[in-house]
């Protein structure tokens, strides 16, 4: 996918690239820090067809939504041959009991059989994350396990 870069003089940078449905999206980075989500044409990447300005935390989370889906693709795809496995994400909200701890509290291979095998974080990925990882609300877990298991951790990290 070829991402075009663009300086915006003053302002700050524009990132985008062009869908198979001859969509631009993109990104507009303001050097005051503020984040803008852009939709344009195919033919003017100048002409906006749509704006969202994006705080920090909604930018991550956006990040999360999006990185998290490709490596819960990637899983799902490299364990199809093994029957009984299945990969899932789960988000740690505000109001989780584990939110602010580590993740080894929530004891959920242990309680559940399941493994956490990435956690998405503001854009970024936190490959075989260890037991003494911070949760943090707006984490994206991403795990695997049998049908049952991820239903049972789902559960301890909504309810403890």
């Amino acid at each position: 996918m070829n991402v075009d870069e663009t300086d915006l003089p003053g302002l700050g940078r524009r990132k985008d690239f062009m869908t198979a449905s001859g969509r631009r999206i993109g990104v507009v980075e303001y050097r005051e820090g503020q984040t803008e989500l852009i939709v344009s044409t195919w033919d003017d990447p100048d002409t906006c067809q749509a704006s969202i300005p994006l705080t920090a935390d909604e930018a991550a989370t956006l990040g999360n939504l999006l990185g998290g889906q490709r490596i819960a693709m990637q899983l799902s795809e490299a364990h199809r041959e093994i029957p009984g496995i299945v990969t899932r994400q789960f988000s740690i909200s505000a109001e989780s009991p584990f939110q602010n701890q580590p993740m080894g509290k929530a004891c959920i291979r242990t309680r559940s059989g399941v493994s956490i095998v990435a956690i998405m974080r503001e854009g970024e990925v936190l490959p075989s994350p260890g037991p003494d990882v911070v949760l943090h609300p707006g984490d994206l877990l991403v795990a695997v396990g049998t049908q049952e298991g991820l239903d049972t951790a789902a559960g301890i990290l909504r309810n403890g």
